[in-house]
């Protein structure tokens, strides 16, 4: 639930912070007070697009903070949000942030035009806060029931209503799984004319260079290059041997270091250096007979095997050879092979046209089967579902209301991931005037009402009358959808129409969060908390502010007569406005 929004510098408020009631938040206040500035900073915080008039006059930056809150309470208070914290926490996880129960955003605006944004004190992106902010706010206005309009919200919502939902699911699996399927079989077949091609030229490949397969060819190029060059090799070997220890009279490094060790020796009873060094010319001295015995070997081994030196040949020219062919060279063409082995077993291994058909038909199978029980499911609650939006739109100024779920069946082959049909939702608010597709013929107004109807029922569907035992005392919000915000639900309606209007608010407040601008004190009257905006001129500093205030007893009572009688508020309107408020069990 959105417990607090704090506002600084944010168009006609300076500083404000304003902590709102699990159940029905409803916001009045006089045309241009700055109501739905409240809701432009909700908005704000949920992705919405910046402007810099948004910023106050003469300051550099606005923020904006929205703190929401997923905890379990006891008794009557809150409960646990299960699907909202569910899909946040799992959005958290897949984004690698923490989440501890609690959503903090904050969004800067600047006067420069720039914008940034944070989620729980780390930056997040714009594209990121739409994402998270679609599962925390549905913010509903008399202009924007786009989703209303589209075909595939009235099918959601109708499965959602009946209880439709897991096999709606399954038959969209079982699509998804078809054209995967059919997707798989498209490509192997604009492939299948070159497949064969390709596995004969892998083999091939892979036979031209199993000899280097079986090698190691960095270390028979090492071996070639030692055996090619042995004779000079051996000669050098020689050599450094006579530099090293001889049995002429010329001197070498053996005899030098005898007569360096007899020096430290006669003087290591002087000096400790001597002696150290006594100790290091003897290490020296049994590391040069380690390297003349290794030198003095390899100088008197046998010239290397004419055979040997030969298959050495043939493998380093067919190295040659190969690393031309491919472009590679000859040490990677043993890498380049698993490669060409891999992809060799994935086309040797592919399921063949026959196979894929029959896996193709059989999933066709289960779709349809699917489709069909979704189908015939819909059409059985369609018409009892239909009455129930008619129960509830006729109070609310539309007494000829008819509402009617019409199913087209598709042709079998234009089956989609929804099923069968396609479903429109068919409306007529006028007697003699036949029933079109909603999104033909529904005013604003309508539309509107329309949707609050759909979010009541939603909210209610799952709960029996005799489990609906949330109180006006004792709200019981489940909160199993996003936070609801109406801009103006309400419009185009008053008298006895906008009182059935609040009492559908108030309830839906029994279920969901809720937040709503309106004109009317009967809507007002009905709210869990009412939050008044006001305008104030401030003399001293010469700007106007939209002070913000949570009212109740008298202060409610003057705002509702303002709301019913005008500017003149008298102990009539004041009389009127108790009895509204009379009428709501508190």
């Amino acid at each position: 639930m959105l417990s607090s929004l704090t506002l600084q510098n944010f168009a006609l408020i300076n500083h404000h912070e304003l902590s709102f009631y699990d159940g029905f938040n409803v916001i009045t206040g006089e045309t241009g007070a700055g109501k739905s500035l409240l809701l432009d900073a909700l908005s704000l915080c949920i992705g919405g697009r910046a402007d810099t008039s948004m910023v106050r006059h003469g300051k550099d930056n606005a923020d904006i903070y929205a703190q929401f809150e997923f905890a379990i309470e006891d008794g009557a208070a809150s409960t646990h949000n299960t699907n909202t914290a569910t899909a946040v926490r799992q959005w958290f996880e897949n984004h690698e942030r923490e989440f501890e129960g609690e959503v903090l955003i904050r969004r800067q605006l600047s006067s420069n035009g720039r914008s940034k944004a944070w989620l729980n004190g780390a930056p997040v992106s714009l594209t990121e806060l739409k994402e998270l902010g679609a599962m925390l706010v549905n913010i509903h206005s008399q202009h924007a029931q786009q989703a209303l309009l589209k075909p595939s919200f009235v099918v959601e919502w109708l499965d959602s209503i009946a209880g439709l939902q897991p096999l709606a699911h399954r038959t969209e699996q079982a699509y998804k799984a078809y054209q995967k399927l059919k997707r798989q079989a498209e490509e192997i077949a604009a492939k299948e004319a070159h497949r064969n091609d390709r596995i004969e030229l892998l083999n091939s490949q892979l036979a031209d260079i199993s000899p280097l397969l079986a090698v190691d060819y960095e270390q028979i190029e090492a071996e070639h290059d030692e055996l090619s060059n042995l004779e000079a090799l051996m000669l050098e070997a020689s050599h450094a041997v006579q530099l090293l220890d001889n049995d002429s009279d010329d001197p070498d490094t053996m005899d030098l270091l005898g007569k360096a060790i007899r020096l430290c020796e006669n003087q290591s009873d002087v000096s400790p250096t001597f002696s150290q060094a006594s100790e290091s010319l003897y290490l020296a001295q049994q590391h040069v007979s380690e390297a003349v015995g290794l030198l003095a070997d390899y100088a008197e081994q046998q010239l290397p095997d004419p055979e040997r030196l030969e298959e050495l040949n043939t493998l380093i020219s067919l190295g040659h050879r190969l690393s031309r062919k491919h472009g590679l060279p000859a040490i990677n063409l043993v890498e380049e092979a698993q490669v060409w082995q891999e992809e060799l077993d994935n086309l040797v291994n592919q399921p063949t046209s026959e196979v894929l058909e029959a896996q193709i038909n059989s999933a066709w199978e289960d779709f349809t089967a699917l489709a069909v029980e979704l189908g015939e499911a819909r059409q059985q609650v369609a018409p009892s579902i239909s009455e129930k939006l008619v129960a509830q739109l006729q109070p609310l100024a539309l007494p000829n209301a008819r509402c009617e779920f019409v199913f087209t069946e598709r042709a079998t082959e234009n089956y989609n991931a929804q099923g069968q049909h396609d479903i429109e939702l068919m409306f007529s608010a006028n007697v003699g005037m036949p029933m079109q597709p909603l999104y033909k013929i529904a005013s604003g107004g309508e539309l509107s009402r329309m949707a609050l109807v759909m979010q009541v029922l939603l909210a209610t569907h799952s709960q029996e009358p005799n489990q609906a035992e949330a109180t006006d005392t004792s709200i019981a919000t489940d909160l199993s959808e996003p936070m609801l915000v109406f801009d103006e639900v309400d419009v185009g309606i008053s008298g006895g129409t906008a009182q059935v209007v609040g009492e559908l608010l108030r309830q839906l407040g029994s279920h969901r969060q809720l937040l709503a601008i309106t004109h009317q004190a009967q809507v007002a009257a009905q709210a869990h908390q009412h939050i008044l905006v006001q305008k104030h001129h401030d003399t001293d500093e010469g700007q106007t502010t939209s002070q913000i205030n949570v009212i109740e007893n008298e202060a409610q009572v003057d705002e509702l007569a303002r709301m019913s009688g005008g500017v003149n508020i008298t102990e009539v309107t004041r009389e009127h406005a108790r009895s509204l408020l009379a009428d709501v069990s508190k």
